[in-house]
């Protein structure tokens, strides 16, 4: 033994009778060696001294009557294979103050305490019996738990408070009341291969601001979740909240990412089994990795996340949920890579609220509800995922949420593969088979299908709802039970160079009051029709149609479409026709069909069903259709020189026109057209009627051909601008499409670039909208209005506006005259009169108008003649006979007293 060491024994020569005499008596790096017996006495030591049990462990047993069994004041005492309980009573078995104890091999009844600035170490432990914790660490102490048993605990197994912090290995914890791990505080340390299991709540609890890591730990057999995350912890700095939500964070080294990986709570190959609640439940704001991690098994959802936290699953699987694998609600962001979501009771992946989830080369399967169900205003991405084998939607998209899907296979589903409902979508690349329907849609929104495959449909391979718009660009559709692409009606379609063959009903139907623009279309192996038009309308051009069962066209009663350079060969019949039936034909032909009826294109000039009648090419619909858009387009003009003053306005706008026609006869012609753009800035005050001159705009092009619809959409900053990083791109890009044939009318669009803010979403907006006028520069037309002050602000954001924005027409504000004027075609609207005093005195009131903020040009003539309507009323109301006159006529004291 070393000098100053010691010997304790009950009884015997030469040997203290406890252990505290031995210690009082023991020098510095002593060893006080205790006999086999049981010491009823509270242990203090305060000197650096080694207790050990002579005979090894079970032979010594700390049994005091009160206080605790062992307290280590500031010292760096070990303690080896000794027995130790707490007092009856009381609680804490082992108090650690200060310094940097080590406990090897004891066993200990009762809770061990760490406190102050400890730095304590146990090795080889047994815990158990204790009420509020087996290990508590609290203040700013350290601990270092290696191979220890932390059991039979009526509170949590560890818990960590304040500044504490642990680094625990190979330990267990089980048969515990509360959580296995309680961590809160500042910090939570590391915990590497350990086991939890059968606790009475979460096997881990994490009380943010903790940011605990966990590597290759086991938990299983809960009282409720696997990992429990709570709180706000203000994980991330503004650096790492402005990365985009697609941006990489695993697999990293240095940077922004191992700056996160240092601000989040991370479980590393860790498996999650068997819990009572969720596998992993994340709310508050905390940022979490789960990586390389397994959880099974779970009573509710396999990881929910909530509030505005960030998570990040990489190399993650989660099997056999009695809930949903993933649910992304409120604000709550997910990004997911090469993880797999499988065997789920409900979804695989349900995203509500604002939330945002992005899966990168990953797979759901097997669930038992929709695979992938977004509803709120969610977004989600996928890209190179997997979705099958469900008995509902593989996607579904409603209410205000959008995806985005890129490269995405999809099979085995009972419903649609995806199905989109008052929602917006983005497929890219995407392979759907082996389901009911291969998409369905209804939206207001205009979605994009861009190079995808639907093959293998029991029913349609798309199926278009009323009253939807969608564009449909390249990809194919095959292998249909019913049609393989059916517009229902009111639909507005774009499709072009997508091919549709094997179908067992039409390859393409159009419904009653569809009007489809397709283009290079090729329809092959149809059981049924190749195109099958049954009250609609629309333009198919160039498209090629072989091979069908029954007739390759069928138009129904007043059904109206227009065929262009369409070619119809190898079937028995081109084309059927019902009585009532109005097609026109251009440039159309057949080759090898048994039986032609289809007018057959001949010396360049337009082949028409009067043709096909027997009569001659003059005079036929198709001339008439060309008269018809001539008239069309005058009364247009003549309804805006209707509109009061605007002179200016009035010119620029019929100069265009005049343009816009030498243009498209040109083109007719095959002749280059000039340099135009047709986007206009309209600058003016409010009330100048720039919305109003935007429609009639719209409406011109299309009556020249320029548009296909004309349709105005009227957008501000607050349709096109997101509120935080990604989320303004999607957005622009939805209102964009929507307006696609028509005019975007963006009001107000100078609040894109507002003053003081040069890192604001505006300019992502911007940069986007310069992007698709280029991408679209055909199929839209884009008015950028606002106050004549900022709108060159606006142009000079960004060099791409100067190129696209290069006429300006300045809507002047209206005279006290025009004013008068449009009060009274309010009155004649509205089936009023106004009296001969009536109009000089409308004239003077707006003569002293004040022209400040509140003037609103058009608008304030509006309200004023409202006013009046008011006033009038209350008048006659006091009389006790009107007469007809009486209810019609306003006179100079209805005029409103003071500014409307």
């Amino acid at each position: 033994m070393k000098p100053g060491s010691q010997r304790v024994a009950p009884a015997g020569w030469g040997a203290h009778r406890t252990i505290g005499a031995a210690v009082q008596a023991a020098a510095e790096g002593a060893v006080v060696s205790v006999q086999p017996g049981v010491y009823q006495e509270a242990v203090v030591v305060d000197r650096d001294v080694t207790l050990v049990a002579a005979k090894g462990p079970g032979t010594v047993r700390i049994r005091p009557p009160r206080r605790p069994a062992i307290t280590l004041h500031s010292c760096a005492t070990t303690v080896r294979d000794i027995a130790v309980e707490a007092p009856a009573g009381e609680e804490v078995a082992v108090l650690l103050r200060g310094g940097s104890p080590v406990l090897e091999g004891c066993e200990i009844a009762g809770r061990v305490e760490v406190t102050g600035d400890a730095r304590a170490t146990l090795r080889g432990c047994d815990v158990r019996d204790a009420a509020y914790a087996g290990v508590y660490l609290t203040g700013s102490s350290r601990g270092l738990i290696e191979d220890c048993t932390v059991s039979s605990v009526a509170g949590d197994g560890l818990r960590l408070d304040d500044s504490a912090r642990v680094e625990c290995a190979r330990t267990t914890v089980k048969r515990v009341r509360g959580n296995a791990l309680r961590l809160g505080g500042a910090d939570g340390g590391v915990f590497t291969d350990c086991e939890l299991s059968r606790s009475g709540d979460a096997a881990v609890l994490v009380e943010a601001p903790a940011r605990p890591v966990l590597r290759g730990c086991r938990l299983h057999d809960t009282g409720a979740q696997g990992v429990r995350i709570e709180g706000l912890a203000r994980w991330a700095d503004s650096a790492a909240r402005s990365l985009p939500p697609e941006a990489p964070e695993s697999g990293h080294a240095g940077g922004a990412a191992a700056g996160q990986d240092e601000a989040r709570i991370r479980l590393d190959g860790c498996e999650i089994a068997r819990t009572a609640a969720e596998g992993v439940l994340v709310r508050g704001d905390s940022g979490v990795l789960l990586k390389d991690c397994q959880l099974r098994e779970t009573k509710a959802a396999g990881v929910l996340v909530a509030g505005a936290c960030r998570v990040d699953l990489d190399g993650v699987r989660v099997a056999d949920a009695e809930g949903t694998a993933l649910v992304v609600m409120e604000s709550a962001r997910v990004q997911a890579r090469q993880t797999v979501l499988t065997r789920a009771a409900a979804n695989g992946v349900h995203c509500s609220g604002d939330g945002v989830v992005t899966l990168t080369d990953c797979e759901v399967s097997r669930t038992t509800f929709t695979a992938v169900h977004l509803g709120g205003a969610a977004r989600a991405t996928l890209q190179d995922c997997r979705v099958r084998e469900t008995p509902e939607h593989g996607i579904r998209v409603h209410q205000q949420a959008d995806v985005l899907a890129e490269r995405v296979e999809i099979e085995q589903t009972r419903m649609a593969g995806v199905s989109v409902e008052d929602a917006d979508a983005v497929l890219r690349d995407c392979r759907v088979s082996d389901v009911t329907d291969g998409i369905k849609i209804i939206t207001r929104h205009r979605p994009l299908i861009d190079r995808c495959v639907f093959s293998a449909a029991s029913r349609t391979g798309i199926e278009v709802g009323p009253d939807t718009g969608v564009l449909i660009r390249g990809g194919s559709v095959g292998r249909t039970g019913s049609a393989g692409v059916f517009l229902d009606e009111r639909s507005e379609a774009w499709i072009e160079d997508v091919e549709i063959t094997d179908t067992e009903g039409s390859a393409l139907v159009v419904w009653s009051g569809a009007r489809p623009r397709v283009r290079n279309v090729t329809v092959t192996r149809s059981k049924k029709n190749g195109l099958y038009a049954d009250g609609g309308s629309g333009v198919f051009e160039d498209c090629d149609i072989s091979d069908t069962g029954f007739p390759a066209i069928y138009v129904s009663a007043d059904a109206a479409p227009t065929l262009r350079r369409c070619f119809v060969h190898d079937t028995k019949d081109d084309l059927s026709l019902a009585d009532g039936a109005v097609p026109v034909f251009e440039e159309c032909w057949s080759s090898e069909v048994v039986n032609t009826t289809m007018p057959q294109a001949s010396g360049g000039r337009k082949a028409t069903l009067a043709r096909a009648a027997g009569g001659g090419a003059a005079g036929g619909p198709s001339e008439k259709a060309d008269e018809e858009s001539k008239e069309s387009l005058a009364d247009l003009l003549a309804e805006l020189d209707r509109l009061v003053g605007l002179d200016r306005v009035k010119q620029e706008v019929g100069a265009l026109a005049k343009l816009m026609q030498m243009v498209k006869r040109r083109q007719e012609v095959g002749l280059s057209p000039p340099p135009l753009s047709r986007h206009l800035v309209f600058a003016g005050n409010p009330g100048t009627g720039k919305t109003t001159v935007a429609r009639l705009y719209g409406r011109i092009l299309a009556a020249l051909g320029l548009l296909e619809r004309g349709h105005l959409v009227e957008t501000d900053r607050g349709d096109l601008v997101g509120e935080y990083v990604g989320h303004t791109a999607p957005k622009t890009q939805a209102v964009f499409r929507r307006a696609l044939g028509g005019v975007l009318f963006i009001d107000e669009a100078y609040s894109l670039v507002p003053y003081g803010h040069g890192g604001d979403f505006g300019q992502e907006a911007i940069s986007t909208l310069v992007k698709l006028m280029e991408d679209h520069r055909e199929e839209v037309v884009v008015i950028a209005a606002g106050y004549p002050g900022e709108m060159e602000r606006f142009i000079d954001s960004n060099p791409g506006l100067a190129s696209r924005f290069t006429r300006t027409l300045t809507f002047e504000d209206y005279a006290s005259e025009e004013l008068v004027r449009i009060v009274e075609q309010q009155a004649g609207q509205h089936d009023y009169g106004l009296s001969d005093g009536t109009r000089e005195g409308l004239l003077e009131y707006f003569d002293a108008f004040p022209r400040g903020e509140r003037f609103g040009n058009g608008r304030t003539a509006r309200q004023v003649f409202q006013r009046m309507t008011e006033r009038q009323a209350a008048r006659v109301s006091e009389m006790a006979a009107p007469g007809p006159d009486d209810l019609t006529e306003v006179r100079p004291d209805d005029l409103p007293q003071g500014p409307a």
